[in-house]
């Protein structure tokens, strides 16, 4: 299908569709739908900072966070202002703050290099393969926050140095992404797709043990940074979806009032299947370069719900509720 959309727009198909798993993108580029048309990939320097000295370091791997940065090529030129508004954009982005690394042709100049020392500065910026002229960008922190951090300077970096090419399309699968999560609100265990995804064969022993390190069968399609579309494999056998129902605290008797069709349905022998659902506008943006999905929606709404063309929505009559069975005048609260 996307081999003839290409043609379609008269567009090259990419060569060869990548394929990565959901923890190795979140690592690697910060984003579940990661732009692989340029580099500036992340690296991990919590092993390697372990008891540097530097107490933002260390606190952050003492408290089982991570350090990791990324390296903008050519940058060491970056200005303090610039560098200010660097920090003020991870910020945005969970970063308590972001800690600075120019390698120049003799020395280092860092905020951090009276803590950490010529030495361990150079062998930091090894790691993350700075050269010359490079500017390291380091961000300690939790896993999460770091990669999001991480993920949304790497391509604000990329929009200042136009790293982005306009005549590549990079395609890839993510796969494997995590079968549960935590509701923030109360740290109740949810589906992260949703309790009809088919959980990654290898996990099953994890399911009813240890269910947030359950990877599930979902995948997403993704175009230079733009998820295309997403779906799963579905379970198919009544005895794994009556645990997922269990992981969730479902009582049999809820599982049964809610979903006893289902497992019903899946006693008659249902056959493994999945899907996936393409998002054609965001397909079309893309092949026409347009800026927003705006551009490509037959009948876009205003930032305030109000479509235009049909100035929906509108006053009704009673009758329209009557006729449907609805009523807007609720009890008073007690």
């Amino acid at each position: 299908l996307m081999r003839r959309i290409f043609a379609v727009a008269e567009k090259r198909f990419p060569e060869k569709i990548g394929r990565i798993s959901y923890r190795e993108a979140i690592d690697r580029f910060g984003s579940d739908a990661p732009d692989m048309r340029f580099g500036v990939e992340i690296s991990d320097l919590t092993e390697a900072s372990t008891g540097s000295g530097f107490p933002v370091f260390d606190k952050a791997a003492g408290s089982g966070g991570v350090v990791r940065g990324i390296v903008a090529p050519g940058c060491a030129r970056y200005s303090r202002r610039e560098i200010d508004e660097l920090t003020e954009h991870a910020r945005r982005f969970g970063a308590g703050g972001l800690v600075y690394f120019k390698r120049g042709d003799t020395e280092i100049q860092s905020p951090a290099m009276k803590f950490l020392g010529p030495e361990r500065a150079a062998s930091l910026m090894d790691r993350m393969g700075a050269k010359v002229g490079d500017l390291a960008l380091v961000v300690a922190d939790t896993r999460e926050v770091a990669a999001k951090s991480l993920g949304a300077l790497r391509l604000e970096i990329a929009k200042r140095e136009s790293l982005k090419p306009d005549d590549v399309w990079a395609l890839v699968w993510v796969h494997e992404f995590p079968m549960f999560e935590l509701r923030p609100e109360d740290r109740s265990i949810t589906p992260c797709h949703h309790p009809f995804t088919a959980p990654v064969p290898e996990d099953l022993h994890l399911l009813m043990s240890e269910p947030l390190k359950v990877r599930a069968r979902a995948y997403d399609l993704v175009l230079n940074g733009w998820e295309l579309g997403g779906g799963s494999i579905r379970i198919h056998r009544e005895e794994i979806q009556k645990q997922i129902f269990t992981v969730l605290r479902m009582t049999p008797e809820q599982a049964s009032e809610k979903f006893g069709f289902f497992l019903q349905a899946l006693r008659y022998g249902a056959p493994p299947h999945g899907g996936i659902a393409l998002g054609l506008d965001r397909i079309v943006a893309m092949m026409t370069g347009a800026p927003s999905l705006r551009e490509v929606i037959a009948f876009p709404k205003t930032t305030s719900a109000i479509c235009l063309m049909t100035g929906s929505p509108s006053p009704f009559e009673p009758e329209q509720l009557k006729e449907l069975h609805l009523r807007l005048d609720l009890p008073p609260r007690t």
